[in-house]
């Protein structure tokens, strides 16, 4: 079983999780080189903590998350054991996230610093609410047994909308974010005199947008989608042709099917197997 332009796919998930790693190392960086570390005492160190876990829950394993479906190595393994598998990592990126805010919030209080005064702030708790729905819902719909059928496929467009919508505003917020710190945490020289530090966390924020636009890029493209339940059997039991042409996603069988998620959706379109789209 082949998966179209595999080259082209490698790459770009490797760049995307090279990519994300190296945030999640200048984040760090940035916090005990230029900062004061990482603590749960209410003061600077204890905020340290909000960036950290936001670029490595809300940002990297969100996208994690959201390209887990596309992975040709999991395509062998059954749609609800990947349902679970992407509700976990968004769960435990939600788990990063919430701590977060409790370390921002509490360093806030403890400093007499208002809370939620910023666009940072209020887009922040906006996508954070909206990550929560976004989890109870896709829980309840795809993970309940007892959601009809007609209900998933409805929610699916939905679905992958917002999902996409709310990492690229946890993107925006982080920019914001970074930029708001080095405004007003800045103490030998000012931002606008692009001192180490701000070149430094600049640079942070450029890596943060590369990834979000990769994962992006991974997640829309259609001939790397995960084939549907039926077609992956199909495949799986369908013997090579005699002629020796490659039976495989993305070639020259036909199969059309019905999908729990999707209705009868695979059908052949300039000799490429397409379903509903989805992203999952």
């Amino acid at each position: 079983m082949a998966m179209e332009n595999f080259k082209q796919f490698l790459f770009a998930l490797a760049t995307a999780v090279l990519v994300g790693f190296v945030s999640i190392f200048f984040v760090l960086r940035w916090v005990f080189y230029f900062k004061e570390g990482l603590a749960w005492d209410g003061g600077l160190a204890e905020f340290n903590w909000h960036p950290v876990l936001t670029v490595t829950g809300f940002i990297f394993l969100q996208g994690i998350a959201i390209v887990v479906y596309r992975l040709p190595w999991t395509w062998k393994c059954s749609k609800l054991m990947m349902k679970f598998i992407h509700a976990g990592l968004n769960i435990l990126a939600f788990v990063f996230t919430v701590v977060s805010l409790v370390a921002v919030f509490d360093f806030h209080n403890s400093q007499n610093i208002p809370n939620m005064y910023s666009l940072h702030s209020w887009v922040g708790l906006a996508a954070v609410i909206l990550y929560t729905l976004q989890l109870v819902l896709g829980v309840c719909i795809y993970l309940v047994p007892l959601t009809p059928t007609y209900l998933r496929a409805a929610f699916m467009p939905l679905h992958i909308y917002s999902g996409l919508f709310v990492f690229a505003t946890a993107i925006a917020t982080a920019l914001m974010g970074i930029t708001e710190k080095l405004i007003f945490g800045l103490k030998d020289s000012k931002y606008k005199d692009s001192p180490p530090e701000a070149t430094f966390v600049n640079v942070l924020g450029v890596l943060i947008v590369v990834y979000g636009a990769i994962i992006i890029w991974i997640v829309t493209r259609p001939s790397w989608k995960r084939p549907s339940e039926q077609v992956l059997v199909s495949l799986s039991t369908s013997p090579r042709e005699s002629d020796g042409t490659k039976v495989g996603f993305g070639l020259s069988q036909q199969t059309v099917c019905v999908d729990p998620e999707g209705g009868r959706e695979a059908r052949k379109r300039s000799g490429k197997l397409e379903d509903s789209g989805q992203v999952n």
